[in-house]
């Protein structure tokens, strides 16, 4: 680890045509982050507005990104960014966040290192799956997964690990060199239906490397996640039910219009 810079950490975001969220995403960090840090903005060749606000943004390290022939996009395209981003980093830890990823708490990025501890075993410290509803209807959704239940009961195969948990890449922290040491990739497995970091963290635990499991409700005191934010505000471009777009614009109106998130937007002087 002699080339990384120790007691810093890199955010990586991936930005593909999400102008508010982040601004607002980039704005959080900037107001609540303590712990040395820089950021990475990965963008997917957005060429759109949310491009020419992250030019103009002076404090992070801007990385435009152009699609390869016939690459796939979507869940690829990040997971491209990603390994970018890992690529371009010379900090102690490396940071995934999403575009549609808040920070809502000061000391944030300091907590969720302390998870490390000081034991230099522990290579990732993250999360599962983030819901934006109450706990009862968490537990609810849980106790009528009959897909779940029917899989366990008739001991389906799981190959490739398409069922097994993983720390997401929403907000998960990294030991830099780890990742570098075992060669791995965002992009492992996307051929095998695996979404991006998946795989990663498999290998993580595979290979017999430490990771912190936070309960969701954990992570949820530190970081808003809006799920799917992106495909909705690019709809055109992602093939979601409407069912899922409605409940996907709910949250995105209730966060949105909350009383933190309105001050952190209405603050121009984090952009600079």
């Amino acid at each position: 680890m002699s080339n990384l810079i120790k007691g810093k950490a890199t955010i990586c975001i991936v930005n593909y045509k999400t102008l508010d969220f982040a601004r607002l995403c980039l704005r959080s960090i900037r107001k609540f982050t303590k712990y040395p840090y820089e950021v990475i903005v990965i963008d997917n060749d957005s060429q759109d507005e949310s491009l020419k606000y992250l030019k103009s943004l002076n404090w992070i390290r801007l990385i435009e990104r152009r699609a390869g022939a016939n690459e796939p996009g979507g869940g690829y395209a990040h997971g491209a960014g990603l390994d970018l981003g890992l690529e371009n980093c010379n900090t102690e830890f490396f940071i995934s966040m999403h575009s549609d990823t808040f920070v809502r708490k000061d000391n944030w990025l300091k907590d969720l290192i302390y998870y490390f501890g000081s034991d230099e075993s522990i290579v990732c410290v993250g999360s599962g799956k983030i819901e934006l509803i109450p706990k009862w209807r968490i537990l609810l959704k849980k106790a009528t997964d009959f897909r779940t239940l029917k899989r366990k009961v008739l001991r389906e195969q799981d190959p490739v690990g398409k069922f097994r948990y993983y720390n997401r890449t929403i907000c998960s922290l990294y030991r830099t060199d780890i990742l570098r040491r075992e060669r791995l990739s965002f992009l492992m497995d996307r051929d095998k239906g695996l979404t991006g970091g998946k795989k990663l963290y498999f290998e993580l635990v595979d290979r017999g490397h430490k990771t912190v499991e936070l309960p969701p409700s954990v992570m949820g005191r530190f970081i808003y996640h809006l799920a799917h934010a992106t495909q909705v505000v690019n709809q055109s471009e992602f093939n979601l039910r409407s069912r899922t777009k409605r409940k996907i614009n709910r949250n995105i109106k209730k966060i949105m219009n909350s009383q933190q998130v309105q001050e952190i937007m209405a603050d121009s002087s984090l952009d600079k």
